[in-house]
């Protein structure tokens, strides 16, 4: 997945989980626990997912300093802050249980095949190429600018449940 759809997933996890309204992470409000579960999102953003700060400050309609500021004090946060250890250990062990379940590939042959079987198809016009990227395995789909969007649609449908990373490049 790209950073920006695994920070989504992590904010839509932790508004599910904590009964919030999808996107209100996004909100300008500073109630206590809007806060905290920004930071929880955030923190959890780069700690398991290595998630660029400015991707999670764009996503949660905020400055990427705030999120130095969220790595910084989730070890005082966590050691002294009741809510906070509390929301913290609710999202950690949901995003935990989603994280296990997904799968990896090892060979580059079964994931091309995997991808082929699954609707990804290439095309004869090569023109932009996406690499994809699960566990050791790497693969290249090779696409023209019409099909772009409907192989990246395919890729995210036939890699729903495994762990993976899109790259875009641009063939010359």
């Amino acid at each position: 997945m790209t950073e920006e759809l695994n920070f989504k997933m992590i904010c839509d996890l932790t508004t599910s989980v904590l009964n919030m309204p999808k996107g209100s992470l996004a909100l300008r409000s500073r109630k206590r626990p809007l806060q905290v579960a920004r930071a929880v999102a955030a923190y959890i953003g780069r700690l398991e997912q290595n998630i660029h700060r400015t991707v999670i400050g764009k996503e949660l309609n905020r400055d990427r300093s705030l999120i130095y500021h969220y790595e910084n004090t989730h070890k005082h946060n966590y050691a002294t802050c009741l809510v906070y250890r509390n929301t913290f250990n609710k999202v950690y062990a949901a995003f935990e249980d989603i994280d296990k379940t997904k799968k990896t590939f090892n060979n580059d042959d079964v994931l091309k095949s995997h991808l082929l079987q699954n609707g990804v198809i290439e095309s004869q016009k090569v023109q932009v190429c996406i690499e994809i990227k699960s566990g050791e395995a790497v693969c290249i789909i090779k696409t023209s600018y019409f099909d772009f969007s409907n192989q990246f649609e395919n890729i995210k449908f036939a890699m729903l449940n495994h762990h993976y990373k899109i790259k875009i490049i641009d063939t010359p």
